[in-house]
């Protein structure tokens, strides 16, 4: 077996203030810092999970969170030596580490370039103080100039800006002065993504009054003509580049390759065989849960933070489960048809194990439909089928 790609996450779960909109594992910091632990958790935890990627190299890390950027930069510079100790990174790994604007003091980016951070990926979400403030982000836009300043001195200039439309009570003319102000600041990559009501968020139980639909596809086609303009490739459905600037990460789970989660209610896939076991792993989503489980195996094994944790007799920690071959369709499509790449039938043959004869009627009709085009020995989706991307995903469920 060729094994895919592998990549690294890792969830710092922390923020100072949950946004409403917020539907990811993040919960509000009690504290002036993390808990100082929390790093050696997460030596704990890649620990257990050496077993199963013996022998592999890691490609590319992401931080994740929360807000990554609570942590010092001695907290990350310490990981990366200790995983390096563990496993080969590549020669030209690629590491991000999503920022918060308002989270960032002076000299800040230059001490993350200095611990092996080469990516960031800033939470502008808009610059508009209006819908800054019905976000409850505790940033201002002035924040994001000065962030993207102090990226400039400390030389990462390779660096993401997200950015959300069809925002409460936002016009056509506000949300492409938020694109046209992200394009003026230059970074190399720029997440555009249309705001969401997702359950368990305050926002779901209480929702703001949004652009409806037709709006939203306004701002969104206006905003991409702008992007285009102004030298951003659109690449997958919400991200845009500047040629040789792709997060080569998030490409990685788009074309249903291997990673490894760590921290706080970190989700991993890793390819042991195909097509029968694919696991999907999922770690404790409570931090003093996560914390409590890693430092117990530590203490279990005997190991002082600093050295590798014996594999024999290191358990994973949280769950896992293998991907029923039954589900491998849908589960390569729902990440595949994100990209606006051509997916060919070597690649998912490549990365499932599975030939084409369970899917061929399933793409003929998506086809038929105008979902789906053939490319050259693969497909794509079309422009109807990227506007009606749920749709033509859920065509290939079990």
């Amino acid at each position: 077996m060729n094994a895919p790609p592998l990549g690294l996450y890792v969830h710092m779960p922390w923020c100072v203030r949950k946004c409403p909109y917020c539907d990811f594992n993040s919960h509000q910091l009690k504290s002036s810092a993390p808990d100082p632990k929390y790093i050696d958790a997460l030596i704990r935890d890649f620990d257990t999970e050496l077993p199963r990627i013996a022998h592999r190299r890691i490609e590319t890390v992401f931080f994740g969170g929360g807000t990554p950027s609570l942590f010092q930069p001695e907290d990350f510079g310490r990981l990366l030596h200790e995983l390096r100790q563990r496993i080969a990174f590549a020669d030209d790994l690629e590491i991000t580490l999503e920022a918060n604007p308002g989270t960032i003091e002076r000299g800040r980016f230059a001490g993350y370039r200095d611990a092996g951070i080469n990516r960031v990926s800033l939470g502008a979400q808009s610059f508009a103080p209006r819908a800054l403030e019905i976000l409850g982000r505790i940033h201002s836009a002035e924040d994001t100039h000065r962030a993207v300043a102090e990226l400039r001195a400390a030389k990462l200039d390779n660096f993401n800006l997200d950015l959300m439309y069809a925002l409460p009570q936002q016009g056509l003319d506000e949300a492409l002065v938020d694109v046209r102000t992200a394009c003026a600041l230059g970074p190399r990559h720029i997440s555009y993504y249309q705001l969401t009501l997702e359950p368990g968020t305050v926002f779901h139980a209480r929702p703001p009054e949004l652009p409806d639909e037709e709006d939203a596809w306004r701002i969104q086609c206006a905003g991409q003509a702008l992007l285009a303009e102004a030298g951003y490739e659109q690449y997958e459905v919400s991200a845009y580049a500047r040629p040789g600037a792709r997060c080569r990460h998030n490409l990685n789970y788009w074309r249903f390759g291997d990673y490894v989660g760590i921290g706080a209610g970190a989700h991993g896939k890793l390819t042991l065989a195909v097509p029968q076991r694919i696991l999907r792993t999922a770690k404790p989503k409570q931090p003093r849960e996560y914390l409590a489980q890693a430092l117990a195996q530590a203490h279990g094994l005997g190991a002082a933070p600093n050295e590798p944790a014996a594999a024999s007799g290191a358990t994973p920690m949280g769950e896992s489960s293998f991907i029923a071959e039954a589900d491998l369709p849908f589960e390569f499509m729902l990440n595949a048809l994100r990209l606006n790449s051509v997916f060919a039938a070597e690649d998912y043959r490549q990365r499932t194990g599975l030939g084409l004869d369970a899917i061929a009627a399933k793409v003929e009709r998506g086809v038929e439909r105008g979902l789906l085009e053939s490319v050259g020995g693969g497909w794509r989706p079309t422009e109807l089928g990227l506007r009606f991307l749920n749709d033509l995903q859920e065509s290939f469920l079990a």
